[in-house]
């Protein structure tokens, strides 16, 4: 596979994602860093963007239900290079019925090197990182220079 190098800037395409089980613990981890949360650009899955909204206040764009869709609207912000990095906080011990559609998310951040925080011990350290608020150099995958050695 071939890669280049893009520029993920200092305001940063942040995805949030909670099972439902885990919505209050990403409820209790936004109000903590709503300041930090406030100067980046915010989606959502469906009722988890709009608890966000209502109780933080940040501006979320809030797509639809993951199990409708949402996390699949979140991978193909992903493959469009629309998201930096993604805070998702998944039940390891609920089994989730659209958990091909969890797993293909999680494979697409990998892909596209995306930071991933799926708990809060993993989110408290990308949002106090020195990067959080600063541009960052990252390598993804060059598919134009893959689909011209296929042809």
């Amino acid at each position: 596979m071939e890669y280049k190098i893009i520029n993920s800037n200092a305001n940063k395409n942040i995805a949030l994602v909670a099972h439902d089980n885990m919505k209050p613990d990403l409820m209790a981890w936004c109000k903590k860093y709503t300041n930090k949360l406030a100067n980046h650009t915010l989606y959502a899955t469906g009722t988890t963007g709009k608890l966000l909204q209502k109780e933080t206040g940040l501006p979320i764009t809030s797509l639809i239900s993951g199990p409708l869709g949402g996390d699949q609207q979140i991978g193909a912000l992903i493959t469009e290079q629309k998201v930096d990095m993604m805070v998702f906080f998944w039940d390891p011990l609920e089994a989730q019925p659209h958990d091909p559609d969890v797993k293909a998310l999680l494979r697409l951040a990998a892909v596209w090197n995306i930071p991933v925080a799926c708990n809060q011990a993993s989110a408290d350290f990308l949002i106090t990182s020195s990067l959080f608020d600063e541009s960052y150099e990252k390598s993804v995958p060059d598919y134009n220079k893959y689909i011209a050695q296929r042809t």
